[in-house]
C-alpha cells in the first residue's frame, strides 16, 4: 500500500487528485491540504510514502514546504505537481529535495505510474521538464564515458527524459531487473543515491 499526501490550493485540482489516489486499490490518501503551511504540519504528522505538492500555494510554496519538512520526513518522497515549466522552478524544486517533477497536463494514468515509480525509488518527470534537465548536462555526457558504460549512459539519458523503468526495459529489450542493476551501478560509480544527484554530478564533471 502506497500512502499519499496531497497539497494543492485549487479545489478542483485537489479533488481530482484525491479521487485519483482513492480510486487505486494499492494507494491510501493520508492527508490533503490547500495551504503550504497546513501541508507541512499534515505531512509531518502523516509521514506518507509520497507527498504530491503544487508550487504556488498560500502560506508556503511547495518548494518551501519541502525545504522545511524534508529532514522530518525521512521516508517520504516528494513530487512536484505544477503548471510551471521554467528552469528556475524546476531546479529549485530538485535542489530542495523533490524526487519528481510532473506537470498538471499529465494524464491521470501517467500520474498513477509516476507516484508508483517515485515510491519505488525512481524520479519520474514530465517529458518537457526532462528535456530541460537533460539539456544541463548534455554537453558533459561524453565525459561520463570514462566511468560509465555506453549502456549506463544510455539508461541515464532515458531516465532524464522521463522514461519509467519498464519503458526503458522495453525500449532497450532488457528486463526491469537489468535496468535496476544498471541504475544501481550508475549510482555507485557516481557516488550518488538518486537520479537527481546523478544529474547534478554530471553537471559538475
Amino acid at each position: 500500500m502506497i500512502h499519499v499526501s496531497i497539497a494543492e490550493d485549487l479545489p478542483e485540482v485537489r479533488k481530482a487528485l484525491e479521487q485519483l489516489v482513492q480510486s487505486q486499490e494499492d494507494m491510501a490518501l493520508l492527508s490533503s491540504s490547500a495551504r503550504g503551511d497546513d501541508a507541512a504540519v499534515a505531512i509531518i504528522k502523516a509521514q506518507p510514502d509520497v507527498a504530491v505538492l503544487d508550487i504556488n500555494m498560500p502560506g508556503l510554496s511547495g518548494i518551501e514546504c519541502i525545504q522545511k519538512i524534508k529532514n522530518d520526513c525521512p521516508g517520504t518522497q516528494f513530487m512536484i505537481f505544477t503548471i510551471y515549466e521554467n528552469d528556475e522552478k524546476i531546479f529549485d524544486a530538485l535542489a530542495a529535495g523533490a524526487s519528481s517533477y510532473m506537470l498538471k497536463k499529465t494524464p491521470p494514468d501517467k500520474m498513477i505510474e509516476a507516484i508508483k515509480e517515485v515510491h519505488n525509488g525512481g524520479s519520474p518527470m514530465s517529458s518537457m521538464v526532462a528535456r530541460k534537465v537533460i539539456g544541463h548536462f548534455n554537453d558533459n555526457k561524453n565525459k561520463a564515458s570514462d566511468c560509465l558504460t555506453n549502456k549506463e549512459n544510455e539508461i541515464l539519458v532515458l531516465l532524464s527524459k522521463g522514461f519509467l523503468y519498464k519503458e526503458i526495459a522495453s525500449k532497450l529489450s532488457i528486463t526491469i531487473g537489468t535496468v535496476t542493476q544498471h541504475i544501481h551501478n550508475i549510482y555507485e560509480k557516481l557516488h550518488v543515491t538518486n537520479k537527481t544527484e546523478a544529474i547534478n554530478k554530471m553537471n559538475k564533471r
